[in-house]
């Protein structure tokens, strides 16, 4: 494993940054937290001239054709800059499952226009069960017909309320594993709604109620229950995709600390002169290096489908949680009282952090996926 970037990476990374910080700015992100939709096209074909959409999709759909690692490069620059709009939901979450299981017809119609900006996705997954495993899918696909008639809802979905389409996980027989399905549908479709729910990262997950949806064979995504195997890939790169934004939140967080740790005075010095600032301080940087190499082993370990992938994703997502929250309640201690007051971005970090480390599971729960594959 090689723990530099190369070349192309460095210029994604450096490109990236340069483009957010112009593009997202902090007055952005604080704009979109109230904005219905939670974006804006400008910033969205933004990013789709520069490629990003379709960093993974492969040339002949219309992609760069470049890989998982590239993306968590990318991702990183994500968090920094705490990029609003459905940037996850519809390259990692929507358009990855038709790339893994797809037609040929699905990958046509659908991965040209996510590449060109034309396309809005998400995954509904997670139900108010708030499980991530298969018995958590509660919500049924009854065949009716040539096709088949949807019921249940999903809990926690980002972005549902923009989705042009939905990647539906749902239960067409069976317990377990066994009778896992996946749909694509239309995020407009009758009998489907979407309700933005109130966060404290003030992003838009949303709840979104199935009732009597019907779909054709058509909307099959894969095999008819198989499709619990392309979710357990699209897990693995969901959560270290959620890694990679949290230590780019992490970094910056860190960064904003210790610049307003030299400025402020107190008793006639800075406070970073003083031993338990310089501390926290230390505590910071030392998460933020520690979370980096993590995920991009974790990163690393699922590109190449190295046997281990599994400890290794859970074993990143365990520690970027656990990492990053301490990052940015340190953030918070070093700023005061100010840090949270609106008026300071640091509490924009705070509360992004809460989100990404409850995504796909948090500290607690890969902890006891890493005991279960240490077989303890």
């Amino acid at each position: 494993m090689d723990l530099g970037l190369s070349e192309e990476q460095e210029m994604l990374k450096n490109f990236a940054r340069d483009f957010l910080e112009k593009e997202s700015p902090e007055k952005l992100v604080r704009e979109m937290e109230d904005d219905e939709r939670g974006y804006t096209d400008a910033l969205w074909q933004g990013m789709a001239a520069q490629g990003w959409q379709g960093l993974m999709i492969p040339e002949e759909h219309g992609g760069n054709g470049m890989d998982f690692l590239d993306l968590c490069v990318l991702l990183e620059e994500f968090g920094r800059a705490l990029v609003p709009g459905p940037f996850i939901s519809t390259v990692v979450l929507g358009a990855l499952p038709v790339q893994l299981a797809g037609s040929d017809a699905q990958k046509q119609e659908i991965l040209p226009k996510v590449a060109s900006g034309d396309l809005v996705m998400t995954l509904a997954f997670t139900e108010p069960s708030a499980r991530f495993d298969a018995d958590g899918v509660a919500l049924t696909a009854e065949a009716k017909g040539d096709g088949y008639v949807l019921n249940g809802t999903k809990l926690f979905i980002p972005d549902a309320h923009v989705a042009d389409k939905m990647v539906v996980v749902a239960r067409t027989g069976g317990s377990g594993e066994d009778g896992i399905t996946l749909f694509l549908i239309d995020g407009k479709a009758a009998g489907v709604t979407s309700t933005v729910l109130k966060t404290i990262a003030s992003d838009k997950q949303c709840e979104v109620k199935f009732e009597n949806v019907e779909v054709g064979a058509d909307a099959v995504l894969g095999e008819v229950g198989g499709g619990w195997a392309t979710m357990k890939l699209l897990q693995r790169r969901a959560t270290v995709a959620y890694c990679a934004y949290l230590v780019g939140l992490a970094q910056r967080d860190f960064e904003i600390s210790v610049d307003y740790a030299k400025e402020r005075i107190q008793f006639g010095r800075p406070i970073g002169s003083f031993q338990a600032i310089q501390h926290k301080a230390a505590d910071m940087v030392t998460d933020v290096d520690g979370s980096r190499f993590i995920m991009y082993r974790a990163a690393w370990a699922v590109n190449e489908d190295e046997a281990d992938q599994d400890l290794q994703v859970s074993m990143a997502k365990a520690w970027c949680s656990d990492a990053s929250r301490r990052v940015v309640a340190h953030g918070q201690q070093i700023h005061g009282g100010i840090g949270f007051t609106k008026e300071y971005i640091i509490q924009l970090y705070f509360r992004r952090q809460k989100m990404a480390e409850l995504m796909w599971g948090d500290g607690e729960y890969h902890r006891e996926k890493v005991a279960d594959l240490l077989a303890i």
